[in-house]
């Protein structure tokens, strides 16, 4: 007789597994869903954008060269490429940014230091900061007395921004006599400069040599009287009024 077969029973699957599928199928579908209703809401969007520190620089100019907007994607924008669109500012020497979430934008500016002043053409007061930049001085801000002027300069002249990085190495208490400065070039110097004291000094240097030569500059101004003082290869002092031989002359000595 021939054997009978007895058919393979199926074996079941287990529910879990189907169950857990199911559930992380609608999980992923529900965070797609608040995903898309988040992005549509004025939650993803900049609410807010606040910018400070900045002095020279209009804010205005600032937030169209941040590229920012409100009422765009809060999250549309990195923070490393807001930074880098502001720095391309001459003025701006560091930038910091800070997302607030909700909505809010901080930007924070530094610009470089002012180490000069200059009336332009028109007749308004600008500011020379250490990177070179000339900008006009808004009539709120106040004029600090310490810094020189600079005069005779000309826009476009590049001794001018090698003097601002010079000045701007310079502590404020070695650049606070010095009231003017003027180009006045030569032959043997191109960048010799003049330079008038609050003390009524005549100082005729270098913006090269500067730097190395202030503190001789002050040594000077503190012990002698007003004269002309040249800081070139070599450095020298002259008196605008000799000294007098009578002066020198013991009292009642016989001329």
């Amino acid at each position: 007789m021939p054997k009978s077969q007895i058919p393979v029973l199926k074996k079941n699957r287990p529910k879990g597994n189907t169950s857990r599928k199911i559930v992380i199928i609608l999980l992923l579908l529900f965070i797609v869903l608040l995903a898309v209703l988040f992005f549509r809401s004025s939650m993803s969007r900049i609410s807010a954008i606040e910018i400070t520190g900045n002095v020279y620089t209009a804010t205005s100019e600032l937030l169209e060269k941040s590229g920012l907007k409100e009422g765009e994607q809060f999250f549309g924008t990195s923070t490393a490429e807001v930074i880098e669109r502001l720095k391309t500012i001459k003025a701006i020497s560091t930038v910091t940014v800070d997302k607030q979430f909700p909505g809010i934008i901080h930007i924070k500016v530094q610009e470089y230091a002012t180490v000069a002043y200059e009336l332009g053409s028109d007749g308004t007061l600008k500011a020379i900061l250490a990177s070179g930049t000339s900008l006009t001085v808004p009539a709120t801000i106040g004029v600090a007395v310490e810094k020189p002027i600079l005069t005779q300069w000309k826009d476009d002249d590049p001794l001018k921004a090698k003097l601002s990085q010079a000045l701007a190495k310079i502590p404020n208490e070695l650049t606070t006599d010095i009231s003017e400065i003027i180009p006045n070039p030569t032959p043997s110097f191109p960048d010799q400069i003049r330079m008038y004291t609050k003390s009524q000094f005549e100082v005729i240097t270098t913006v090269s040599l500067l730097s190395d030569k202030v503190e001789y500059l002050n040594q000077v101004i503190e012990t002698e009287r007003p004269g002309k003082i040249t800081m070139l290869e070599a450095d020298t002092y002259v008196p605008f009024i000799p000294d007098d031989p009578e002066d020198d002359a013991e009292p009642g000595a016989s001329p």
